[in-house]
This record gives C-alpha cells, sequence and structure tokens, in this order.
C-alpha cells in the first residue's frame, strides 16, 4: 500500500509494518459481515462473548471484533474505518499513544478498541476534554455500540446520561458542527451509577477523577458510583496528560472567613518594585522577595512574619506578590459578575468553578477588588498522574504527542507510535516571519490578513490571550477587515463560529480554544460543494500564528486546523523579538544584529539561526515545566502511599465490617457497650464512627502535609533535601494518624449511647454525614452549636465532635 511508503521514523514505520497481517485478517471477514442482518450483528457480540468465557483472549477475537465495528460505522454513519484507522485501533488496544493528524478520525478509530474490551464486561472509559465533547461523542459513537448491542453512558457535570434510540421526539433535530446529525433526545438522563455501569462510558477527566474522590467519600456502598478502572481511552491525550497535570485534582469544604488580610497584603505588595523589592524569574515563573523587599513588607506589616517563622503569613504575602507580578487579567483569568474566572493556558477556555488553591486565588481577588470567597480546606485530592495509574490499561490518541515522548514513557510507562495518513499531507508549512518590535509585527499581520482576505482565502488566526485577541480585533476593524472574535468571553458560540471558520471569505481571531476535537471544514458546515470547491482553489485555510507556544505541541495543534484529509492548506507564525518567549531566552542579542543591519520594524527576517534559538527556548520550556510536573508527582506519590492505604481501610470499612469488628481492640468494655447497644446496633455504631474518625484525621492529615510541604522548603538553605525531608516527616505524620485513630475508633464508640438516635442519627448512618437532622437544617455554619457547647457549628456539630454526642445524649 501507498501509504506505508512514507516515512515515520523507522521505529514507528516497524510497528506499523507488524499489523499489516491482522489488517489483511480484518479485511478478509468483510464480505462475511456485510451478509449478516441487522439482528445477526448484535448477535454476534454474544457469540464473542461466550468466546472470551471458553478461554479466548480478546487478542484472538480482535479481527472479527473490529470488521464487525467497521461494518456497525458504515450502516449507521455510512463512515467505513480506513486500514489506518485499524491501525490506530489496534495501538490503543495495545496500551500505546496513536499520534494521528487532525482529520484522521481518531473518534472513529477509538470505537474498536472500545468495543473489543467492552466485550469483557468490566467496562471502558473514554475520556473527553469536555462535557460537550463527551455528549456529542457519546450520541455520535453511540450509534455504532448501539447497533452492535453494547450499551453506551456519559458523565457530565450535568449527571449521568446513557445512549437511548428510543428516547427521541421527532422535533429535536438540529445540525452540530462535526459533519452530523445528533437528536438531543438520544440523551437519556440516569443515575450516574447507571452510567458507569454502561459497557463503555464517556465523560471528561475532571469528572471522572472528582467521582473517584467523592466514592471514597461515601457513608454507603450504595452511594459510589465508580465500579473499577479496567482500560481507559484518553482524547487529546497530551492536554490531559501533560498540560493539565500540572494542577491537581482538590475537593474542598470551607475553612475560616474571609477576612481584610488579603486586601491588605495586596495594599502591602503594590508599591514594591521590581529587582529591588522582589525579583522574577520567568523561565521558570517564580517571585520572591529581596531583603529590601522584606524590609519594606516588615514596616508596612509592622511585624516580622519571617523572623517570627509564621509561615502561612508568609505564604500569603508570597502569593499576593505572585497575584501582583505572574497573574495577568485576560491572559490567566477575567472578572466576570463580580468573580474571578480562571482561563485556561492551553484551551483558553474559561474554567467556572475552578479556584487556584493555597490561598492564591484570594490573593488575585484582593488585587482586582472583587469580593473574596472564604478560603478552603482540602479533603480530598489526587493529581492526574496518579489517577490514571490506577487503570490496569491506558491508551491515548492525539494529533501532537511526539514531543512528548519521554515524559510520557517515564510517567505513565506509554509508547507513542505515529499512524500514517489516510491521503498524503500537502500544507504547506511557512517559515517563520520575525519582526525586531511587536508593533511592527502587528502592523505586518494585518496587512498580510487583508491581502489574503481579498483573494477569498478563509483565514484562522491564533492568539494566546484574550487581551491580544482583542488587540488584532480592534486594529482589523480600523482596517474595514470583517472578522469574527472567538475567546472565552464569548465561548457559548465556540461551535458555531468554528463550523463556519473553513468557509469563502471568513476571518476567524482565536484564542488556544479554537479546535480541540473539532475539525475545520472547507466551505462551512454543512458543506456547500461550489463553496468548498473555491476554498480548495484558493489554497485552503490559512492559519496564523501570532507568537510562538512555550510548548511546540500547542503550535503545532494550531498548525493542524489546515491540511485534514489531504485538503490544501498554509500555516504561518508572525514572531516578534518582544514576544516573551524570545525575549526571555536572549532576543536583544538578535534584535541588536538587527538594528546593526538597519532592517525596518515591519520588514521580516527568515534565519536559521533566529529559528533554532525559538525551537531552543521551546525545548527549555517544555524540560522546566516537565521538572514542575515531575516535581509535583514526586511529592504526591507520598501522598498516594497514606492515600491507599487510608481508602483501602475505608473500603474495608464499608464492604467488610466483620473484619474491622474482629480487629477492634478487645476489652471487658466493648463487650458491655455491644450488650448495651445491641448487637446490630453495635455494627451500626461500629461502622459510622469508623468512617467518621478516619475521614476527620484523613482531613487533618492532608492540611498538615500541605503545611508540611511548605516548610520543609526551607531547609534546603541547611543543605538538608526537602523532599527527603518530606517523606521522613510524613512518615511520621502518618504512623501517628493511624495510632490515633486505633485510639478514637474505640473512644467514640464507648460514648455512644443506646438511645444512639441521638448520639449517632440513624438517617447519617445510612447516607452522607452532610444530611442534617430537621432541627439542623436552618443553622448557619457560624451560629452556637444548638447541642450547648458553646462552640459554633461548623466547630461541633458538623464534625460531630465527642462532644458534641455527648450534649445530644444528655438532650
Amino acid at each position: 500500500m501507498k501509504i506505508f511508503t512514507r516515512i515515520f521514523g523507522d521505529s514507528h514505520q516497524k510497528f506499523v509494518k507488524k499489523l499489516q497481517p491482522i489488517v489483511e485478517n480484518i479485511n478478509s471477514f468483510e464480505e462475511k459481515v456485510k451478509g449478516l442482518s441487522d439482528e445477526q450483528l448484535k448477535e454476534k457480540t454474544k457469540e464473542l462473548q461466550q468466546q472470551l468465557t471458553h478461554g479466548k483472549t480478546i487478542d484472538d477475537i480482535l479481527p472479527e471484533a473490529f470488521a464487525l465495528v467497521r461494518e456497525a460505522g458504515k450502516r449507521t454513519l455510512n463512515q467505513r474505518h480506513f486500514d489506518v484507522q485499524l491501525i490506530g485501533g489496534m495501538v490503543l488496544h495495545r496500551g500505546n499513544i496513536a499520534e494521528m493528524r487532525t482529520g484522521e478520525g481518531k473518534t472513529l478509530s477509538a470505537t474498536l478498541p472500545a468495543y473489543l474490551n467492552a466485550l469483557e464486561g468490566k467496562g471502558v472509559h473514554i475520556i473527553t476534554v469536555n462535557d460537550y465533547l463527551a455528549k456529542r461523542d457519546m450520541v455520535w459513537m453511540g450509534q455504532i455500540y448501539d447497533a452492535l448491542g453494547i450499551s453506551v453512558g456519559c458523565i457530565t457535570q450535568d449527571g449521568g446520561f446513557v445512549y437511548d434510540p428510543n428516547h427521541r421526539s421527532e422535533d429535536k433535530e438540529r445540525d452540530i458542527i462535526g459533519g452530523f446529525k445528533i437528536i438531543e433526545d438520544f440523551l437519556k438522563p440516569v443515575s450516574k451509577k447507571e452510567a458507569y455501569g454502561a459497557d463503555i462510558t464517556y465523560g471528561t477527566n475532571h469528572e471522572f477523577g472528582f467521582d473517584y474522590l467523592r466514592d471514597n467519600m461515601a457513608y454507603s456502598i450504595n452511594q459510589r458510583v465508580q465500579r473499577g478502572h479496567n482500560f481507559v481511552i484518553i482524547d487529546e491525550v497530551d492536554s490531559i496528560l501533560i498540560d493539565e497535570a500540572r494542577v491537581p485534582l482538590i475537593i474542598s469544604g470551607e475553612a475560616e472567613d474571609a477576612t481584610d488580610k488579603y486586601y491588605q497584603f495586596a495594599k502591602i505588595v503594590l508599591p514594591l518594585v521590581k529587582d529591588e523589592d522582589y525579583v522574577v524569574d520567568e523561565k521558570i515563573k517564580t517571585v520572591s522577595f529581596t531583603e529590601k523587599g522584606q524590609d519594606n513588607v516588615v514596616k508596612s506589616l509592622g511585624q516580622d512574619p519571617w523572623l517570627e517563622s509564621d509561615i502561612t503569613k508568609v505564604h500569603q504575602l508570597e502569593s499576593a506578590l505572585r497575584a501582583k507580578t505572574l497573574f495577568l487579567l485576560d491572559r490567566d483569568y477575567v472578572v466576570k459578575n463580580g468573580e474571578i474566572i480562571i482561563i485556561d493556558e492551553f484551551t483558553g477556555r474559561m474554567l467556572p468553578g475552578r479556584r487556584w488553591s493555597a490561598g492564591l486565588h484570594q490573593a488575585i481577588e484582593a488585587k482586582e477588588g472583587v469580593t473574596i470567597k472564604p478560603e478552603s480546606v482540602t479533603l480530598a485530592t489526587i493529581t492526574f498522574q496518579n489517577y490514571f495509574r490506577l487503570y490496569k490499561k491506558i491508551a491515548g490518541m492525539t494529533g501532537t504527542a511526539l514531543t512528548s515522548a519521554e515524559e510520557f514513557d517515564k510517567v505513565y510507562k506509554l509508547d507513542v507510535v505515529v499512524i500514517p495518513t489516510h491521503r498524503p499531507t500537502i500544507r504547506k508549512d511557512l517559515r517563520d516571519k520575525i519582526y525586531k518590535t511587536e508593533t511592527g509585527k502587528y502592523l505586518a499581520l494585518v496587512r498580510e490578513i487583508k491581502e489574503i482576505h481579498q483573494k477569498g482565502q478563509p483565514i484562522l488566526v491564533g492568539t494566546r490571550s484574550v487581551e491580544k485577541n482583542e488587540y488584532i480585533s480592534k486594529l482589523l476593524s480600523m482596517e474595514g477587515v470583517e472578522h469574527t472574535v472567538l475567546n472565552a468571553k464569548n465561548h457559548e458560540r465556540e461551535g458555531e463560529i468554528i463550523a463556519q471558520a473553513g468557509k469563502r471569505g471568513v476571518v476567524t481571531i482565536a484564542t488556544n480554544m479554537a479546535g480541540r476535537g473539532v475539525d475545520i471544514i472547507l466551505g462551512g458546515n454543512p458543506p456547500d460543494q461550489s463553496e468548498s470547491k473555491a476554498v480548495r482553489e484558493s489554497g485552503g485555510l490559512y492559519v496564523i500564528g501570532t507568537e510562538r507556544h512555550d510548548a511546540r505541541r500547542i503550535d503545532n495543534q494550531l498548525r493542524g486546523r489546515a491540511g485534514r484529509q489531504g485538503d490544501p492548506g498554509v500555516t504561518q507564525f508572525f514572531v516578534s523579538l518582544d514576544d516573551d518567549l524570545m525575549r526571555i531566552f536572549g532576543g536583544d542579542k538578535i534584535k541588536s544584529l538587527m538594528n546593526t543591519f538597519n532592517i525596518p520594524d515591519d520588514e521580516p527576517i527568515q534565519a536559521n539561526m533566529i529559528s533554532g534559538a525559538l525551537e531552543s527556548a521551546q525545548a527549555k520550556i517544555e524540560g522546566f515545566n516537565f521538572d514542575a510536573r515531575k516535581h509535583l508527582l514526586e511529592y504526591d506519590d507520598v501522598m498516594n502511599k497514606h492515600r491507599e492505604i487510608i481508602y483501602k481501610k475505608r473500603n474495608e470499612i464499608l464492604e467488610n465490617i466483620q473484619h474491622v469488628l474482629d480487629n477492634l481492640q478487645k476489652s471487658e468494655e466493648l463487650e458491655k457497650k455491644k450488650q448495651e447497644l445491641g448487637p446490630e446496633r453495635f455494627v451500626q455504631v461500629v461502622q459510622f464512627v469508623s468512617l467518621k474518625v478516619l475521614d476527620m484525621l484523613w482531613q487533618e492529615h492532608l492540611s498538615n502535609m500541605e503545611h508540611l510541604r511548605e516548610s520543609v522548603k526551607l531547609r534546603a538553605y541547611g543543605g538538608q533535601d526537602p523532599l527527603v525531608e518530606y517523606k521522613n516527616e510524613g512518615r511520621k505524620l502518618f504512623k501517628q494518624l493511624l495510632d490515633q485513630m486505633d485510639f478514637e475508633v474505640t473512644d467514640t464508640i464507648l460514648k455512644a449511647q443506646a438511645n444512639g438516635e441521638k448520639s449517632v442519627p440513624q438517617h447519617v448512618i445510612s447516607v452522607a454525614t452532610t444530611h442534617k437532622t430537621e432541627q439542623e437544617k436552618d443553622i448557619s455554619r457560624n451560629d452556637p452549636c444548638w447541642c450547648g457547647s458553646g462552640k459554633k457549628y461548623k466547630k461541633c456539630g458538623m464534625t460531630n465532635s465527642s462532644e458534641h454526642q455527648q450534649n445530644m445524649a444528655k438532650k
């Protein structure tokens, strides 16, 4: 086959060649499955499941299973899997990352290994980057699964859904991006547990991760929704396992009320001067006070938190300084309806509900003068790295993975395999145009957009921030160029804008959010044949990058918007020596050279030396970011060992209470308590108390470990390794937790009263601890606890303290 004559590197080429005999085997089933009726197609699924129960492996049945999926795709979507998609499916099935170019049909390829592995009955999870894509892919690909008798669901922030072809009404059909029709009523609402119970479940990385944490906070088996971690396919795997892996998943509860200290600290750092009072390392994105800066803070504050070793105050002052220097409005966040909304650095999308931790979000709220929300306390946390390590088998797909192959191998033990394209790529990737100043760059950029626009060629302009996005929009408006803006502020129109970005003469100015998971179709969507032809003849989609991103993958993703499935297309990056990337990594030397030769601001230079400097800078930043993620993981690996033990104990309490009873410290007192409460009531009390004590101590441990992590940083100045110190101190803290747990459980059980309806409410035993009694419903967390302890309710009743239980028993 001609497609295999293209060179993709020896290792990839060899790997792909080894799979070719299996492709031919799959193809040999095509005529046979073509003759099956729709009912026989479903019967084939049952036959394959029976073969597995009788000793065959999923590798044994792979050729026939893939052939069945291909046939179902033809019947339902009128889409036949190409041979290269079969190869992509096999790469995924073997637990690798498939690098497939934009438009090569990753979503369709994933149906092959998903169906094959679903036959084992252990569940398959498919991860998408947002709720919209989870719903879209579930309904779109659900037609294939349904034709094969396989159930499919999805989980979103709105709850659970399953694909049901009989759950629709005739008047709800509408167009949607992706080149297909979707019926909203195919989404039948169900519980999350039912959605997870489907053979294949779609959803986002955040929702899967948070459900895992919530399952390990449940107070009964029935409250848990997940059913294990068997096989996962991660779409846009580089975005999820690398870009988003720097920030752990955290479930928080409210801690102390917000105070004016954040406003105070924001005012204190506001007049501080860069390089005098603080130094910024833009390469690794850190900032720290100088000695002079500390002196100025001490004068303003009226005390010396460094001398007094007030770690909390020092940390909050550092957060205020970071908010001032490293986090910029309309780049890192926007202010909307009086709230700080984070902007995803890699996608440009707003992340409502997400908050920076450790006081940083409060510091930014103070900086922008909006209402400060209370600080939070961590109830449960896990990194994406450690969440996905729970799966027996991981696979991923993306158009850009090869530049991060080392990290995928070291962190996840995943190999990257480049899949050949179905049609040859004819996109033209032009050399960067490099300008002396940012002003000169934008003058040339607008000039170029006007020229291309006059030819009728559609243009997609990619920017790194909302601020630059809107600035270019103003420049184009001044020049009379009609265009559409897409950024975090109008993200709700994303589908509509991207759907028409390939139409003749359309100019789209977009942040990085443009295109993850969506193809830009030449001629618009739905495509018009004459429009499509005209756009192709004009050269296809013209993609312009207004500056290089820190990661080469993000640049490649922008390039990948053009030239899908053999379409023509052009990509061009405009770079200035004032851009952050060039400025930080040696742009001054090159600017001096350009001044020597009197090169005008808006005249480009295209030189290998500068292009090499750019790529070298990107590689360095990728290395810094890799180290940051590795650093995060090294610390979380310590917590992960603790978390595994705690969650194992928790599962034991829920699933095997008899084992817990057998391990209780035997005493004469406990036997009396058992007789006093009665056997059944005693078991309920032991289970509830064990869970309650474990959760309380685990929450305290998370807080202690967070403070420990901050404090060990200072030990580096004494020549000690902070990570080693963290491990050693953490081990001691965890041993104390386990010892204290045994004591607290026994002690609290002994205090339980025979009329335990008051001391340990029956309804609380059977459901979550957040549920309140009728008397408690009107109580604010800051009101005095109604048990009479004199403490605030949040410190007494909400934690169900032993004092609260004793007072309740007296009542």
